[in-house]
């Protein structure tokens, strides 16, 4: 993992890496779809961009990861489409596909990992403390005095 990386995270990273690829890609379309295909692939993307580094630098991240995966179900399509109108060549579809199959796998992972962590809080603030847990003697129930009362009734 570059420097780089380590201070972003792999996710961003990845999709950085795939816009840098992107740009000139959207460029080799024809004129008319170039300016509305094209854009709307390349916008969606952005899209993407900016929720993952909203994802990088807030706290609560639930929210700005589901938007990233969506972005990224939309470039699929998008892709898948482009490819169908014979825009973009099979060999740099099945680029984009793998691209954007590695970048959801890294945004499924942190989606993951932030539940786990989300719900390990939880957890702790529902537990009550260790102390409040034990038994007190006060808190037992009353004992009879005649063991068997009931059942000689």
């Amino acid at each position: 993992m570059s420097d780089h990386a380590r201070r972003t995270g792999p996710a961003l990273e990845a999709h950085q890496q795939f816009m840098l690829w992107l740009v000139p890609v959207v460029e080799r379309f024809p004129r008319a779809q170039k300016f509305l295909l094209g854009d709307r692939i390349q916008s969606t993307a952005l899209d993407v961009l900016e929720a993952l580094i909203e994802a990088t630098y807030t706290r609560d991240r639930r929210g700005h990861l589901a938007r990233a995966n969506l972005g990224l179900e939309k470039l699929r399509v998008l892709f898948r489409l482009a490819t169908e109108l014979r825009h973009l060549d099979p060999r740099r579809y099945e680029y984009a596909a793998r691209s954007l199959d590695e970048i959801g796998r890294l945004v499924g992972g942190w989606q993951k990992a932030h539940a786990a962590r989300d719900g390990d809080a939880a957890r702790e603030i529902a537990a009550p403390p260790p102390e409040s847990r034990r038994a007190s003697p006060s808190s037992a129930p009353p004992q009879s005095d005649r063991p068997h009362a009931e059942a000689t009734r």
